[in-house]
């Protein structure tokens, strides 16, 4: 998964009630790659979205392409 594409994912998850009242996307500025992928994991276990595992590595992270 692009880096584009996790902030876009974040994005909708940003918009969760869970979420509406925190911000999660701010944080994505300055964290690398690798980070912003658990990021992105940890706030849709948070909420309860399983991740597309069709996408993952399996060392865990997101694809970079």
């Amino acid at each position: 998964m692009t880096r584009v594409a996790l902030l876009e994912r974040l994005k909708e998850l940003q918009g969760m009630p869970k979420f509406q009242k925190r911000d999660i996307c701010t944080v994505s500025a300055f964290l690398p790659m690798d980070a912003l992928a658990k990021h992105v994991a940890l706030c849709e276990e948070a909420v309860g979205v399983k991740p597309d595992a069709t996408q993952r590595q399996p060392n865990g992270y997101p694809s970079a392409c």
